[in-house]
Parts: structure tokens; sequence; C-alpha cells
């Protein structure tokens, strides 16, 4: 990623973002180009509603009160770009599906659980997974499983807290300094925790932050 496309006069959050695919198998995969920063969580994290409070837009991801709605590796980009080889868009976010649970038979369930594994050791412009961690439950042992598959894959991660509307404010400082000592010793997660709240609008500006940062290096 480069500098001028960082700073191009079309930035990356403040102007609409569309969805452009939804990849159920990974010969579905768009080409190789901009660079990409997925979301993993287990189902019912928050992942749509955390993408729509990122780029601004309520609509953008569908949001579900049913666990395990998104079933594919949904990807949005910035509008504006052609998407021909000089108007690349500058980054891809992908919203990948949840783990730990889904109303959906067993075989399908595998089927994406799949997908999502072999995206994450396989995609060369994948920059940085942000897992998606409930600050109300903290890191479960099927979390434990995706870090562990990311350190595998030497996968850059960094660890987000969601809903810290719903545990008293105090508690916070505590549950990222716990979370931050869990993964401490863990080789490819990155070593800044960040919590927040997509109803209140809480530490969205510190993600934008952390994205535009991985990108850059």
């Amino acid at each position: 990623m480069t500098d001028t496309a960082l700073n191009d006069e079309k930035p990356m959050f403040g102007n609409p973002w569309i969805f452009i695919r939804g990849v159920p198998s990974m010969e579905f995969l768009p080409p190789e180009g901009p660079t990409e920063i997925a979301f993993a969580g287990r189902s019912n994290v928050g992942k749509s509603s955390l993408i729509n409070a990122l780029v601004g837009q309520k609509g953008l991801a569908r949001t579900s009160n049913t666990p395990g709605r998104t079933q594919e590796l949904n990807y949005f980009v910035p509008d504006g770009y052609s998407g021909a080889a000089g108007d690349l868009p500058p980054m891809a976010l992908i919203d990948m599906p949840g783990y730990g649970y889904a109303q959906a038979p067993k075989a399908h369930v595998d089927a994406w659980t799949k997908l999502v594994f072999d995206y994450l050791r396989g995609r060369a412009t994948l920059k940085r997974v942000y897992v998606l961690i409930d600050s109300r439950h903290g890191i479960k042992p099927n979390d434990d499983d995706v870090l562990s598959l990311l350190d595998k894959a030497a996968v850059s991660y960094q660890v987000v807290l969601t809903k810290t509307d719903k545990i008293k404010a105090g508690a916070v400082p505590h549950l990222m300094a716990e979370t931050l000592e869990k993964i401490r010793k863990r080789p490819a997660a990155f070593p800044e925790i960040v919590a927040t709240s997509s109803e209140k609008g809480e530490g969205i500006e510190e993600l934008r932050s952390a994205i535009l940062t991985a990108i850059r290096n």
C-alpha cells in the first residue's frame, strides 16, 4: 500500500462503501489486488454492527438476531473506484462467517468454516485479521482455536472487544489488561487491544486508526 493511495482524495472512511461480492467457496474469490482487512469472531459477536459503525453506514453489512446469518466471505470496498488495474480500491473489508454456533445443518456449518480457514491460510493480500471478542464473555475455547490457527498460519491479528456498553465502564480497563495478558505469548498477535461499542460509537476512531496503521506497514 502506497502513501499516494492512502492520501487519495477519496478517503477510506467518510465516503460511501459498497458490497461487491459474497464468496461461498475459494474459487469465487476476487482477484488479489487491494489490501484486505478481515473480521472474525463467534456468531453474534457483533461483526456486522462493527463494520457498519466503522464505515458509518447502518445498512452496509447485514445484521441479524439469528446467529450464523453470514455464511460467505462478504467483500466491501469504498465506492468510486472502477476496479480496473489503475483504479483499484485502496482496501477491502471482509466480513467472515461467524464460528462457534449457527442455526444451519452441520454440513453447511462445516463447509463455511472450512472456507474461512482456507482463506486465512492462503490469501496473500490479507494484511490483518481483527478477531472480535464479546466483552461480556472474554476469550472462549473456540476463540483460542482461531487464535492458534492464525498463529500457525502466521497471519497478523488484533483483538477487538465488542459490546463494551454491556458491561460496567470500570471493568473495561481490567478486561483489556486481562485479554492482553492472555495473548501476550502468541506470535502473530498485535500487542494492543481495541475496546469498542458499536451502539455507543466508542472505540470506532481508534479502530479506524489501527486499520490505517496496519495497511501502511
